[in-house]
């Protein structure tokens, strides 16, 4: 039995540094890979003028995004636009073709909902880093307690336990 905790308790000590590190791994690499792209939040987001760096800066930077897109398609969505809209000319009418049908062009505002889901993915997902990265490290942390714990069992003297 002793010998069963001694191991379990270096087994657990192990695992954890090795969580613990790599967690650590992972946040500095966000870090240093978010830090790199040198963004900084605008004067109308919920944290105005910050270089992009932790998850709340991200989450202030992706939601501006949404916010930004939404005033420039008047409120709507990708799903919500048509593929293609009626072209218009100098003036605001729609341009017309031989048989008094109107001209079709791609709808550009879809296409900026791409980038702006693109981007906002990839915010949300240097969010989604952080949160794994520390709960890894926090389990790491448990993980080590519990081997030092068992090895502290397995170090006592226990009547009738080999």
């Amino acid at each position: 039995m002793k010998k069963l905790l001694s191991f379990s308790g270096i087994l657990a000590i192990v695992a954890g540094v090795c969580m613990v590190v790599g967690g650590i791994w992972g946040i500095v690499f966000t870090y240093t890979n978010i830090a790199q792209e040198k963004i900084v939040t605008p004067e109308d987001a919920s944290i105005p003028s910050r270089p992009v760096r932790g998850p709340l800066t991200l989450k202030a930077q992706a939601d501006i995004i949404r916010i930004h897109t939404l005033k420039t398609t008047g409120g709507k969505v990708y799903a919500e636009m048509p593929r293609q809209i009626p072209k218009l000319d100098e003036s605001g009418n729609v341009v017309l073709d031989e048989s008094g049908a109107p001209v079709l062009v791609a709808n550009t505002a879809r296409d900026m909902w791409v980038t702006a889901t693109t981007l906002t993915t990839a915010l949300n997902l240097g969010i989604i880093t952080y949160a794994f990265a520390s709960l890894i490290v926090f389990f790491g942390l448990v993980s080590i307690w519990t081997g030092i714990t068992f090895l502290a069992l397995s170090k006592r003297s226990v009547p009738g336990v080999v």
